[in-house]
């Protein structure tokens, strides 16, 4: 690996193409890279045209996810994916997913201009549709790639125009008609990895002052987002607190008694994160005078500490209990769409060691909180691995702040990852 580890990524490449998509995206005070809409559609058009530059070989799915490959100096052998997302949130940061695109790209240029030719196939994977914002379902894009989208997603509404998932990727002129047959893209069997950087998206590596960190899991848990009380309507003046079923107060006991555990937890040592979203009354009954007879939230459960996660059930199932013999209300959570957690495959991930070791960059090792794209792959089967690069402000918000030199850092490990890929 001696040779391989002073291998360079194009880091050219890389902040040439930052630039552009932040301009072809901008959307003020942030960029939107909407899911199988136009801006998406941009930031796939931009990285293909830089891929087919640096030399490339593009090709693109029937579900609209982009590939660049850099072939191997023997055919036959495994391919090994290094990708992400390029769709955003609306008005996020000019870096989440993009970055992990642009790391495997400035790799795989870096080995072009280097002349140098892994064994075997690597591509750099642009994944669609990651957030879910955009469609209620995680990682379509990656998971019709994998023939593993149910065909009951294509009917899935995106929340800004109303029109199907299946709408918007012929508008876009992809092929849903193949992901409802089950026809798949990508062979498990004939996929040797695939590698995810990303930023990350809280304080830790900034905490550990470190730029780069493997990430050895992928948090999951419970997922509700269809949750409601249902008690009665009553008047303020004239329903006594003997007499009242209060959807609200019932659902106050409930985030309150969650929010109480949590601060158990961490003071126990486990890592878990619990979230009410979304939380809400009906606008057309709602008013001051009113007692609140029906309350709606979601809640998110996360985490990779399965015993942790099954207490945090467990109280949650007690706390729902005790407000509906409290309030005389009814609690419905809806289905669970949240993903079991995934443990990475332990051999790609000591590659990813090595190769930092290699490149001597000190990195941390840390679970990722957020769901990614290499999930879809670890529940196909294939064996997947993440780094997570210092981000400076969070993700999902315009003040996403990478630096380059951290960027640098996980596009030097995935080059030499790339340079020394067997099949």
């Amino acid at each position: 690996m001696k040779h391989e580890a002073r291998l360079e990524p194009d880091l050219a490449l890389a902040e040439a193409l930052f630039a552009s998509l932040r301009e072809a995206s901008l959307d003020p005070p942030g960029v939107t890279r909407d899911a199988y809409g136009p801006g998406e559609e941009r930031a796939h058009a931009l990285c293909i045209e830089a891929a087919k530059e640096a030399g490339l070989a593009v090709t693109r799915d029937f579900a609209g996810n982009s590939y660049a490959t850099l072939p191997g100096k023997a055919e036959g052998g495994r391919t090994l994916l290094i990708g992400s997302h390029l769709d955003s949130v609306a008005h996020g940061g000019n870096y989440d997913g993009a970055a992990g695109v642009l790391a495997g790209l400035a790799a795989l240029s870096g080995l072009v201009k280097a002349n140098h030719r892994p064994e075997a196939d690597v591509a750099v994977m642009m994944t669609r549709a990651e957030e879910t914002v955009w469609f209620p379902v995680s990682f379509p894009g990656a998971k019709a790639a994998l023939g593993r989208l149910p065909a009951d997603a294509l009917a899935l509404k995106r929340s800004d125009t109303g029109r199907t998932l299946a709408e918007h990727m012929r508008a876009l002129g992809f092929d849903p008609d193949a992901i409802a047959a089950g026809r798949r893209h990508l062979d498990p069997e004939r996929i040797a990895g695939f590698v995810e950087a990303h930023i990350e998206q809280g304080p830790e590596l900034i905490e550990v002052d470190r730029a780069v960190a493997i990430v050895p899991a992928i948090s999951g848990g419970y997922r509700f987002r269809q949750a409601r009380i249902t008690g009665e309507y009553a008047h303020v003046g004239g329903a006594p607190k003997r007499v009242r079923r209060d959807a609200v107060a019932a659902l106050a006991h409930i985030v309150a008694g969650i929010n109480a555990s949590w601060d158990r937890f961490e003071a126990e040592g486990h890592r878990i994160m619990t979230t009410f979203g979304v939380i809400g009354v009906d606008p057309a009954m709602a008013t001051w005078s009113r007692v609140p007879g029906e309350a709606r939230f979601t809640l998110d459960i996360r985490g990779v500490d399965l015993p942790a996660l099954a207490r945090m059930r467990h109280i949650l199932d007690e706390l729902i209990a005790e407000a509906e013999a409290k309030h005389g209300v009814t609690v419905t959570l809806g289905p669970d769409t949240g993903p079991r957690p995934g443990f990475l495959d332990e051999a790609l991930v000591q590659r990813l060691r090595d190769c930092a070791s290699a490149r001597f960059i000190a990195c941390h090792e840390m679970p990722s909180g957020g769901g990614h794209d290499a999930l879809a792959f670890h529940e196909a089967g294939v064996p997947a691995a993440m780094l997570f690069i210092r981000n400076q402000n969070g993700s999902h918000n315009p003040d996403e702040a990478m630096e380059m030199a951290d960027f640098a850092e996980a596009a030097r490990i995935l080059a030499t990852l790339a340079a020394t890929h067997q099949g």
